[in-house]
C-alpha cells in the first residue's frame, strides 16, 4: 500500500494541499478497502500470542475509566524471567462482557496488513507511523473529548463507529508535561463548538491533525479501528541535532561568566550568550549539518521487517501447500447480504446483478455471511454436501467475500 491508495480517490496532491496539517479528513470506501489490515480473526490471533502481552501493551477503559490491571491480568514471567502483568483470556472476556473498551498498543510490525499502512505513511514522508487498535461496543465511549500531540489517521476495519470533531485546536502540542498536565475541565472549555460528526464505516478513513479535539463513540455492536499516529520531525529536533555538533565548539563547553551582581559581570553574560546564538545560526547554514537535518528527516521511521533467513543463505523459500484450507480466510464484506427466494430459486444480490444459488449452497451462504470470516475448511464441517471451495470462489468472485 501506498498513500495514494490510502487516501483514494482523494489524490496526495489535494490532501497535501488542503488538509494535511490544515483540517480534518474523511475519505469514505468500499468494505473490501482495508480488509487486509485486520479482522477479528487476526486480532483473536494476535491476543493469543500471549506472552506479546502485557498491562502496558493491552489495556481496558470502561466510559472513560481505565480499569487496574490486577482485574484483568495475572501475574506471569516475561520471556527475559521478569515479573510483569499479562492479560488473562477468561478475566478479558468479563470485562468485555461489561462493554470495556480493548486498546492494543503498538500493533504496527505485528502482521502484513499492520506495518502495510505504516509503509504508507512513512514512506510519503509523513513521520515514524506507530499503530494502536482501539476495539469498542455500542453506547460505551472510551475516551472523552481530547487532542493527539501527533498527527491521527484512524482506519475503519470493523462497525461503525460515530466521530465528534470539535472546532478547538490546540496549537501543536507535544509529548512533554506542559500539555499532559491539562485536565479534562480545560479540554472541555478548549475543545469549542461542535465542527461536524463523522460516521467512520468499515474501509473508511479519517486525517486528524496534530492537537485536533475529538472523542468518538461506537454504533454497530461492536467497532474495531486502527489509529495510526503520524510522528513528524519537529523544530526541538534540530536543537538535538545542533546541541551534538557544539560539543566541538569550545566556548560552548567553557563555564559561563560568574555572576556577582554587577553591570560588567551582567554585561559579560549577554555578550557570551550571544556569541552562542550567533553561532548557533552560523552552524543551522552550514551544508554538513543540514545534510545531517536531511538525512534525519529522511531516516525518520521505524525499522520494521526485512527478515528472510533463507534468502540470507542464497536459498529459496518452499512454495505453500496447495489448496491449503487451514490457513486462508475469507472475510465477509457484505455485510447485510442474505440470500432470498425467488420462486423455485435462490439468488443473493450483489453489485454486479444477482447471483444464482442452489437450495443447499443458499443456507451455506446465508450461515456463512453472518459471520465476520470463515475458512474453508470451516464451512464444509458446517455444510459438507456443499462444494465449499467452489462456493467461496463464486461469492468472492462477486465482491461478497475476500481472500486473506
Amino acid at each position: 500500500m501506498n498513500l495514494a491508495e490510502l487516501l483514494a480517490p482523494v489524490s496526495p496532491e489535494t490532501f497535501f494541499a488542503e488538509y494535511h496539517d490544515k483540517q480534518p479528513l474523511h475519505v469514505k470506501g468500499g468494505a473490501a478497502k482495508f480488509a487486509a489490515v485486520l479482522g477479528w480473526r487476526g486480532i483473536n490471533r494476535l491476543l493469543d500470542m500471549t506472552h506479546a502481552w502485557s498491562s502496558q501493551s493491552l489495556k481496558l477503559y470502561l466510559d472513560g475509566t481505565p480499569i487496574p490491571a490486577e482485574q484483568y491480568c495475572v501475574s506471569a514471567l516475561s520471556r527475559d524471567s521478569q515479573t510483569l502483568m499479562q492479560p488473562d483470556a477468561a478475566k478479558l472476556a468479563q470485562h468485555i462482557a461489561r462493554g470495556c473498551s480493548v486498546v492494543m498498543n503498538d500493533v504496527d510490525s505485528l502482521t502484513p496488513g499492520l506495518a502495510g499502512v505504516s509503509a504508507a505513511l512513512e514512506g510519503a514522508g509523513l513521520g515514524k507511523a506507530q499503530a494502536n487498535v482501539y476495539i469498542s461496543w455500542q453506547s460505551h465511549k472510551a475516551f472523552p473529548a481530547h487532542y493527539d500531540t501527533h498527527d491521527v489517521w484512524a482506519v475503519q476495519v470493523e462497525g461503525e463507529k460515530t466521530w465528534n470533531i470539535w472546532e478547538g485546536r490546540a496549537e501543536w502540542p507535544i509529548s512533554h508535561p506542559v500539555f499532559r498536565s491539562q485536565d479534562q475541565a480545560h479540554h472541555e472549555q478548549a475543545k469549542g463548538r461542535l465542527r461536524e460528526k463523522v460516521l467512520l464505516k468499515t474501509g473508511d478513513l479519517l486525517y486528524l491533525p496534530r492537537g485536533w479535539y475529538h472523542d468518538a463513540l461506537a454504533e454497530a455492536p461492536a467497532s474495531v479501528h486502527v489509529a495510526y499516529g503520524a510522528h513528524a520531525v519537529l523544530g526541538m529536533d534540530v536543537m538535538n541535532i545542533l546541541m551534538e555538533r557544539v560539543l566541538y565548539e569550545t566556548s560552548f563547553r567553557q563555564p559561563l561568566p560568574r555572576q556577582d551582581g554587577s553591570a560588567a559581570a551582567k554585561f559579560a553574560l549577554t555578550q557570551r550568550v550571544g556569541q552562542m546564538g550567533a553561532k548557533l545560526a552560523e552552524l543551522a547554514r552550514d551544508p554538513k549539518v543540514l545534510s545531517v537535518i536531511e538525512g534525519f528527516i529522511a531516516g525518520h521511521r521505524f525499522h520494521r521487517g526485512g527478515n528472510d533467513l533463507l534468502a540470507a543463505r542464497g536459498l529459496m523459500a518452499p512454495a505453500a501447500p496447495a489448496g491449503d484450507a487451514e490457513a486462508l480466510g475469507f472475510r465477509v464484506i457484505a455485510a447485510g447480504a442474505r440470500p432470498v427466494r425467488r420462486g423455485a430459486e435462490w439468488v443473493l444480490k450483489t453489485e454486479g446483478g444477482a447471483l444464482a444459488l442452489a437450495p443447499a449452497e443458499a443456507e451455506a451462504a446465508g450461515w456463512l455471511l453472518a459471520r465476520p470470516d470463515v475458512t474453508e475448511a470451516e464451512l464444509q464441517v458446517a455444510y459438507p454436501a456443499v462444494d465449499a471451495k467452489a462456493l467461496l470462489a463464486r461469492l468472492a468472485g462477486a465482491g461478497l467475500v475476500l481472500a486473506g
